[in-house]
């Protein structure tokens, strides 16, 4: 026993170069709660921008949309205050190009009455500017980009799909998602394609259909659906996997801690462990192969959460330092003993 330890001690340090004395290893597929946003909210939506959390608007109370910015830094875990949003709005989806956020589309009522406002943030000046209308006003949508160009996805016009180009300030009407339960619905990107999971017909029950598109092509294909029927639900890309997080079974119900993960390699998925709080509406972001889950509320009428919680998935980033980071190989060493 003693021999095989110190060969896989000796084979994870020749693959990271580490002394593993000096390292401690995490322990991926585990949650830790960390500092509250200091907004409660839900219905949110959050970008990542230079490894930072930027939380935009959501619902403060059922009916009360905000136009708040706050940013997280995972590293200290700490948040602050930055500029609102010019219209305060939940049901909205953000997504990043340049490092430029563009805030789209949203409702300012809570009952799903769509807007087709376009602001962009701009993290280095801490300043909004707006931009071209989508051209359908809809809220519960999803927002995803490839090669620099955004595509909004479902929502309250259900089977939309606009893509805007954010250095022409102009938008393109695409391919109709063939899935009519589109409210809020989550999307992610692997390898150029996009995602669409989830979703319900309105204030229905959820759905567990999966929908891959293909930005070059402008087609969609079903894929095997998720285990877990579930509408307003976050799902995140990490290391070719991604992660569908919370949600809520019918119109109104409660939150939901459900984790599944799906490869779309083998088009299959797992379950993961549980969401130490249990919601629906939160905002996800990744920085550094850990997802955080921030915001959403436990049942269809509150309350309103602050929590933050970090997901460590057990993937390496390549522009992440191995120390203290090794569970994914260490796993992969045991496993092949």
């Amino acid at each position: 026993m003693k021999t095989q330890k110190a060969i896989t001690y000796l084979l994870i340090s020749m693959v990271f170069g580490v002394n593993l004395a000096t390292v401690s290893l995490a322990a991926e597929d585990t949650w830790v709660r960390k500092s509250d946003m200091p907004t409660a909210r839900y219905y949110l939506s959050a970008s990542v921008v230079n490894k930072k959390i930027y939380a935009i608007g959501g619902g403060v109370a059922a009916g009360n949309p905000n136009a708040v910015v706050e940013v997280y830094d995972p590293k200290t875990d700490t948040w602050k205050r930055k500029s609102d949003m010019p219209t305060p709005r939940a049901l909205l989806s953000t997504s990043v190009v340049d490092g430029k956020v563009y805030a789209i589309g949203g409702t300012q009522d809570i009952i799903a009455t769509g807007i087709s406002t376009v602001e962009m943030y701009d993290p280095s000046t801490d300043t909004w500017t707006r931009k071209a209308d989508m051209p359908t006003p809809r809220s519960c949508l999803s927002a995803s980009t490839v090669d620099g160009i955004i595509y909004a996805i479902g929502g309250s016009i259900p089977q939309a799909v606009e893509a805007y180009n954010p250095k022409a300030d102009t938008w393109t009407k695409k391919a109709n998602m063939p899935s009519a339960s589109t409210w809020v619905l989550s999307t992610s990107v692997v390898d150029g394609i996009i995602y669409a999971i989830g979703g319900m017909p309105w204030c229905a029950a959820g759905v567990s259909t999966v929908f891959a598109y293909d930005p070059k092509t402008d087609t969609w294909t079903r894929k095997a659906d998720m285990p877990t029927p579930r509408s307003c639900l976050s799902a995140s890309t990490v290391g070719g996997l991604i992660y569908a997080i919370g949600g809520a079974s019918f119109c109104g119900g409660p939150g939901l801690s459900i984790v599944e993960a799906y490869n779309p390699a083998t088009d299959t998925w797992v379950t993961k462990t549980a969401m130490p709080t249990a919601r629906r509406g939160p905002a996800g972001g990744v920085v550094d192969g850990k997802i955080y889950i921030i915001g959403g509320m436990q049942v269809g009428v509150g309350p309103v959460l602050a929590t933050v919680e970090e997901y460590d998935t057990g993937f390496i980033p390549k522009n992440v330092n191995s120390t203290g980071k090794l569970a994914t190989t260490w796993g992969k060493i045991k496993r092949s003993r």
